[in-house]
C-alpha cells in the first residue's frame, strides 16, 4: 500500500511539472495497484451510480486528495452534466476509465461535484456518516474536557457541505450543499446514534445554499432546543442563545487564540472590537486585564456579553458600547483614550475573490484606526476569517497601519483555527482563520 502512495506523489509531481504523459503513466500504475488491493476498477465499482467522466488529466487534483470537481473539468460530451439531478451521487472516472472517487453533484454550481469517498464501495449513507462522525467525536473528545466544540467541519472531516456544532447535549446542524441536503434525514439519524443528543437544531441559512439552488431552512428536528445553552471555554463559562445568535451560535474557531491572549493582558486596559458575546474580552480579564471595553453593533450581542462577564464575576471591570466599530474607533481617535491591547475580530470582509480589493481596504481602515488608539508599545491582535486574505496579506495591512502611525511592528505570535476545525491538507480553502499578535514599537 505504501508503494501506491509513493506512485501517487510521483504522478502528481510529474503532472504539475509539465510532464503529463509520464504523470499519466504513474497514475495508471497507482490505480492498477489500487485495483489489485481494493478493487477500484470500472467493472467492480458501484454499478448503481451513474458515471461522470472528467476531461484529460483533470483527475490529478483528485489524485492528490482534493475533494472538488469544477464544471469545466467534466467531459460533458461523454457524460452531460446537466442531465444529472442536483444532490445525486455519481462515480467519477478519468478520461481513461480509471475510477477516481464517489461524489455528489450539482450541475448548477461551479463546484459541480464533491467527493465523499475514494472507495468504490462506499455510498453517502447512514453507515458512512456514522463512521465519519465517530472519528470526529474521537478527535474532539481527546482535545477538550467539555463537549462544546465544532463536531463536523465539512471537508476537514471528509463530509463536504456539513457543519455541526456541539453545545453539550444540544447540536446545531448547518447544511450548505444539495448533496448533503439530500441525506439530511440520514445525517440526523447518524447524529442521534453517535451522540444521543437531547436536541438537534437545523440552521441551514448560509448564502452558499442560494448558489446550490436551495432555500434557507431552520427547524428543531429532535427534542426541544433550550433557550440558553452553557459552554465552557478555557475554564470560563458562557451562556449562548442559539436562536438569537449569529451563524450556529458561537465561534469555536478562535478558542486557542483567545487562550493565547491571556498571557499578554496582565494589568492591561483592553479594547475588544466586534465583541459578540464577549469571548475575547472575558478571556483577557481571565488573564489579568484591569479593564475591558467591548464594542459591537448588535444590542443582543452586547446584552449577552454583559451577562457573560457577570457570569464569570468580571462585571466590575467590563463595559460594552453598542456602535458600529469603525465609527466608534474614529470617534475615539479624537479623544485622549488609549488602550494597551486592542483586539480586532471582524466578520469576513472578503466573501469572494473579486471582493478582495474592497475588503482589504476595510481591514486596512480598522487596523489603521486601532493603531492610533494604542498606548506606547501596545499590542494589536488582528484577526480575519476571510480565506482570500492570506496571513501575509493581513501582516502587510498591519505593517502599513503601524508605519502610518510612525511605529514599527513586532510580530509576537500567529494564531489559526483550532483543531476542532481541521484543515484538509489537499484543500487550501479549508484553512481560513488567522490572527496576528503584534507589538507596535514607537
Amino acid at each position: 500500500m505504501a508503494g501506491c502512495f509513493g506512485l501517487l506523489a510521483i504522478a502528481d509531481f510529474l503532472l504539475r511539472s509539465g510532464k503529463p504523459d509520464f504523470g499519466s503513466c504513474f497514475f495508471d500504475l497507482y490505480h492498477r495497484s489500487f485495483d489489485e488491493n481494493n478493487s477500484l476498477s470500472e467493472n467492480t465499482a458501484l454499478t448503481a451510480l451513474p458515471k461522470l467522466y472528467l476531461k484529460k488529466n483533470e483527475e490529478r487534483r483528485l489524485g492528490a486528495g482534493h475533494l472538488w470537481v469544477y464544471s469545466n473539468e467534466v467531459d460533458t460530451k461523454k457524460t452531460p452534466l446537466k442531465s444529472l439531478e442536483p444532490g445525486s451521487s455519481v462515480a467519477l472516472y478519468s478520461q481513461r476509465g480509471i475510477f477516481c472517487g464517489n461524489a455528489y453533484v450539482n450541475p448548477q454550481s461551479l463546484i459541480c461535484a464533491r467527493v465523499f469517498s475514494f472507495r468504490d464501495d462506499q455510498a453517502l449513507d447512514k453507515d458512512l456518516l456514522i463512521m465519519r462522525i465517530n472519528a470526529a467525536v474521537e478527535l474532539r473528545d481527546s482535545l477538550y474536557d467539555f463537549p462544546a466544540y465544532r463536531l463536523i467541519h465539512g471537508e476537514g472531516d471528509l463530509l463536504p457541505g456539513l457543519v455541526v456544532d456541539r453545545y453539550d447535549s444540544a447540536l446545531v446542524v448547518q447544511i450548505s450543499t444539495a448533496g448533503m441536503q439530500a441525506v439530511e434525514s440520514e445525517v440526523i439519524e447518524a447524529l442521534v446514534e453517535c451522540i444521543n443528543p437531547s436536541s438537534i437544531h437545523v440552521r441551514s441559512t448560509s448564502a452558499v445554499r442560494e448558489i446550490e439552488g436551495l432555500d434557507s431552512r431552520e427547524e428543531t428536528v429532535v427534542g426541544t432546543l433550550p433557550e440558553v445553552v452553557q459552554i465552557k471555554e478555557n475554564g470560563l463559562l458562557f451562556d449562548v442563545q442559539i436562536l438569537k445568535g449569529q451563524k450556529t451560535g458561537w465561534f469555536y474557531d478562535h478558542r486557542e487564540n483567545r487562550k493565547l491572549l491571556q498571557r499578554y493582558c496582565q494589568g492591561k486596559r483592553v479594547l475588544d472590537a466586534y465583541s459578540y458575546l464577549g469571548a475575547w474580552g472575558i478571556n483577557a480579564l481571565a488573564g489579568g486585564a484591569r479593564e475591558v471595553v467591548a464594542i459591537d453593533s448588535s444590542q443582543t450581542a452586547c446584552d449577552g456579553a454583559v451577562h457573560n462577564a457577570k457570569l464569570n464575576q468580571f462585571d466590575a471591570k467590563y463595559s460594552v458600547v453598542k456602535s458600529d466599530v469603525a465609527e466608534y474607533l474614529a470617534k475615539l481617535k479624537d479623544s485622549s483614550e488609549k488602550f494597551d491591547v486592542i483586539v480586532l475580530d471582524p466578520p469576513a470582509f472578503i466573501q469572494r475573490a473579486k471582493d478582495k480589493r474592497n475588503g482589504t481596504e476595510k481591514y486596512r481602515k480598522i487596523n489603521s484606526l486601532a493603531t492610533k488608539l494604542l498606548s506606547k508599545n501596545g499590542l494589536l491582535v488582528s484577526a480575519s476569517c476571510s480565506h482570500h486574505l492570506t496571513d501575509s496579506d493581513l501582516q502587510r495591512v498591519m505593517l502599513q497601519s503601524a508605519r502610518s502611525a510612525g511605529c514599527g511592528l513586532q510580530v509576537l505570535a500567529r494564531g489559526h483555527q483550532g483543531p476542532d476545525h481541521p484543515v484538509h491538507a489537499a484543500i487550501p480553502e479549508t484553512e481560513y482563520l488567522k490572527a496576528i499578535f503584534a507589538r507596535l514599537v514607537r
